[in-house]
């Protein structure tokens, strides 16, 4: 049958105008179509079939417990553990009043519950120690609850005083708090204030019940999938609610956001930070590469605007084919920007080729069509079933690319054998003045036909070692470790994953009722690979009776205390001056040489010099310790209520979190060692498999969708070297050709995948895309050689036909190469497996294939050769 490029190459010249308005029609139809139906998912759940195992699990627990879906989470680090609270209080309150941006707020480690019962969860010696050390701190907590101000703090400190010149108290024992105080105020007095803590001061900065400088927020925002950053209207709202609560470094807090959204936003923008940069990088070489190609500006702008009309129509054509892009399937734009390329290059350079040898334009295109019809179509068809050989896997994400990219390949061939001629024709670009082939390697060539078997024998010792170095080749599908490191969003992961309790590494079991989550719980607590599970009686405290009183003891020894029955109003600052002057006074009377005197001396010396301060002074001295003393005060009459607890005590919120309205229950498993290592955490995830398949989370997530695109992309491969083949086969009617076409394509990925071994890449979700693009563009290269030997070309590295590949590579090549610029890190692997793969693409283009087809035997075929 006669290939239809000659006819359509011969029609669109000879009617050039109305095939350039006839193309600009459907180009203007192609974009209102995408103008109108233009739609952009980043939910990255979607990117792999809902029917796999874990997808189903996935999806089974995040039915029961919608909850854990789409989440944000909020670290509040404070300098102290009261501005923790505080500000973590006020952050929840705030954000919970905001409808319009989140859809639930909750505190995992605080509210009532925890403030109340959570000494219950220390155990008994924990308990008795924080009540003993709120008992020996009565004679100041009494004066600072019946007066929160800077004239109760000198109160409670000359009342000490007293009791010390009295010999009613050792000096030592009130050391601490006068030293902490000094400190305070000579650091507010140098200009140089730091927080005040009086927990710390009281319950000191050890234990299993010490207060905390970080607290947690758990929202789920209101997200807007069509926007490339869904979460970003909900994550500035978080950081202007906490600028209006004054919750930065100036304040001693530091609020952070991690969690599923941000860090998928937070890569969206690292993906935009320097775009500008590497388009224009990619659009540079790309047109230097195309004008060095043809020596023609008017060539180059044929062949680009060919391609911006083909990207336009192949968008349309997307767009109602799979109805929206997702996060892999817009890679379909530079994929045909890097393989639709190629058949402008190579018509474009075959013409100069004819025009060099003095043929008329019109003549020049028609005999470049007669050469290169056959095997443009048959190269187009071998990436078209490349492509569409993913259809069939679960990879959502790939298959809908490939789809996209197989109709982008017809659309490429089509308008590169219409459009392009005509613009050819119209734009009339003239002779070329130099060489049109490399004449200078003809050297090259004879050294290729003269050691030919050296030469194989090179490439197979190659392969050979490449092969050996397969075991090492890494495959790291963990998707945190594509994204930049020093973001926001991933230091703050970071930080968190270094939390034994609270690592995000978690794996979520979803059991069947009450009693099965206890049988699972008892059995996954026994792993060695399981540091702990937590499960809803998890928030039931053990051996409640002793612990509960001894807070009933200390309680009724402190309700008056911290409960007083008067309490002064805000001082006036005459009176915060007396009393800073009395305080002094008692101080020095009460001081000794020894070293606990020196520190009475210093806070004398400290209350003088603020007595003579200004008021302001004095006022932001008072704020200083007045404010963490309310939330400690808070706080401690909050935990001294403690009662008993049973699941039926449980907030609805909390029962929520790990019990679904159904029966249904959750258990998180926590891994034992390092969350970070992927050894550690591969072991952990198949330890809680073997005791129950219904797992879901992080850990799981990461590795299982690691072996589903693994799985995709093997079964990918193999469909697409079976497809390629039989339609190679169907063209060729040689097998030994066949072999000739694809062998160098294997090569080639044996030895991209050496290359990663020797420099350390591994590959991963983002450049592992590099490797069907590399499968086309190797087996359209091939092809041309192929077919151009078997038409009875010699010389193949002196003709026209390897300026087109050496430059068609180059252009893909260097276009793609400036992803490597990218400050995403996936993104730069990409680029970086892409530079290269097409490396040595072009090296067993241009000298493996040649030495492997040798001279040809007969001309047995009617093709024309290339020049």
């Amino acid at each position: 049958m006669m290939n239809p490029v000659p006819r359509a190459v011969a029609a669109s010249i000879a009617r050039p105008w109305l095939t350039i308005v006839a193309a600009l029609v459907l180009a203007a139809l192609a974009l209102a179509v995408v103008a109108d139906r233009f739609a952009m998912t980043t939910d990255t759940a979607e990117l792999i079939s809902p029917n796999v195992d874990w997808r189903k699990q996935e999806r089974a627990m995040e039915t029961a417990f919608p909850q854990l879906r789409d989440v944000m989470l909020v670290m509040i680090d404070g300098a102290t553990p009261e501005q923790a609270e505080d500000g973590a209080t006020r952050l929840a309150t705030r954000l919970a009043a905001d409808k319009a941006h989140f859809r639930r707020v909750s505190r995992p480690d605080g509210g009532d519950f925890f403030g109340r019962e959570g000494l219950l969860f220390g155990s008994e010696k924990d308990v008795r120690d924080a009540t003993s050390a709120l008992i020996e701190a009565q004679p100041m907590l009494g004066p600072l609850a019946a007066d929160p101000s800077l004239r109760g703090v000198a109160g409670a400190v000359a009342t000490m005083a007293d009791g010390v010149a009295a010999g009613q108290v050792s000096a030592d024992r009130i050391d601490k708090p006068v030293r902490a105080l000094a400190d305070a105020v000579d650091g507010a007095l140098a200009g140089k204030p730091r927080p005040f803590s009086w927990q710390t001061l009281f319950g000191g900065q050890g234990g299993a019940l010490a207060a905390p400088t970080r607290r947690l927020i758990l929202v789920q925002p209101v997200l807007d999938h069509g926007a490339l950053m869904p979460g970003e209207t909900a994550e500035e709202a978080v950081r202007q609610a906490a600028g209006a609560l004054g919750l930065d470094a100036a304040h001693g807090v530091r609020v952070q956001l991690t969690g599923e959204v941000p860090l998928a936003d937070e890569e969206f923008a690292t993906l935009q930070e320097n775009i500008g940069l590497v388009g224009a990088i990619m659009l540079g070489a790309m047109l230097i590469t195309l004008w060095l190609a043809t020596r023609s500006a008017r060539l180059v702008a044929a062949i680009l605007a060919t391609i911006l009309l083909g990207l336009v129509i192949t968008m349309a054509i997307g767009l109602l084919a799979v109805g929206r892009f997702n996060l892999i399937s817009i890679a379909f734009i530079p994929l045909f920007v890097g393989l639709g390329v190629d058949f402008g290059i190579q018509i474009c350079v075959r013409y100069n080729a004819e025009r060099a040898s003095g043929a008329a334009p019109d003549a020049a295109l028609r005999q470049a069509a007669a050469v290169l019809g056959a095997p443009l179509t048959l190269a187009a068809g071998a990436i078209f079933l490349g492509f569409g050989a993913f259809l069939p896997t679960e990879y959502i994400g790939i298959a809908e690319l490939g789809v996209i990219a197989g109709l982008g390949m017809v659309v490429a061939l089509a308008l590169s054998v219409t459009l392009l001629p005509a613009l050819v024709i119209v734009f009339r670009p003239g002779a070329p003045r130099g060489e049109t082939g490399f004449a200078r390697l003809a050297p090259i060539d004879r050294l290729l036909e003269r050691r030919r078997g050296a030469v194989l024998w090179t490439f197979v010792a190659a392969l050979a070692a490449s092969i050996a170095l397969l075991p090492w080749v890494v495959f790291d599908f963990n998707p945190l470790h594509l994204r930049d490191p020093h973001a926001p969003a991933m230091r703050a992961l970071a930080e968190l994953t270094r939390d034994p309790d609270r690592t995000p590494n978690t794996i979520d079991v979803l059991a069947a009722n009450r009693a099965d989550a206890a049988t699972l719980a008892a059995r996954l607590a026994k792993l060695p690979e399981v540091s702990h599970v937590v499960s809803l009686d998890s928030f039931v405290p053990e051996d409640q009776p002793p612990k509960l009183a001894l807070i009933q003891d200390a309680a009724l020894l402190l309700d008056v205390t911290i409960n007083p029955l008067d309490v002064a109003p805000p001082p006036a600052d005459a009176d915060l001056v007396a009393s800073l002057g009395q305080s002094a006074v008692k101080l020095r009377a009460a001081a000794k040489g020894d070293a606990a005197g020196q520190d009475m001396l210093r806070l004398a010396d400290a209350f003088d010099r603020l007595a003579r301060a200004s008021a302001a002074k004095r006022a932001a001295v008072n704020a200083l310790l007045v404010r963490p003393l309310g939330v400690m005060l808070d706080q401690m009459r909050l935990a001294l209520q403690a009662s008993p607890v049973t699941r039926a005590d449980l907030p609805p919120d909390l029962v929520r979190d790990w019990a679904a309205p159904d029966g249904r229950m959750r258990l998180q498993v926590f891994p034992a060692g390092n969350s970070n290592d992927n050894t550690v955490i591969r072991r952990f995830r198949a330890a809680v498999a073997g005791v129950t398949p219904a797992i879901s989370g992080l850990p799981v997530a990461t590795q299982a969708a690691a072996g589903t695109v693994a799985g995709a992309f093997v079964k990918a491969g193999i469909i697409a070297f079976l497809l390629v083949s039989a339609l190679l086969f169907a063209v060729l009617r040689d097998l030994r050709e066949v072999a000739f076409t694809l062998a160098p394509v294997v090569l080639s990925i044996f030895l991209t995948l050496g290359s990663c071994v020797l420099i350390g890449q591994p590959i991963n979700f983002a450049n592992i895309i590099a490797f069907p693009l590399l499968f086309g563009v190797g087996v359209a290269f091939h092809i041309y050689f192929v077919m151009a030997w078997r038409a009875g070309a010699t010389g193949l590295l002196q003709s026209s036909l390897a300026r087109a590949v050496l430059f068609s590579a180059l252009a893909t090549g260097t276009a793609f190469g400036s992803l490597w610029l990218s400050r995403h890190p996936g993104t730069a692997s990409m680029g970086e497996i892409l530079m290269i793969s097409l490396v040595w693409t072009l090296i067993c283009a241009l000298i493996f294939e040649p030495a492997l087809l040798g001279p040809p035997e007969r001309k047995r075929h009617n093709e024309p050769a290339p020049r």
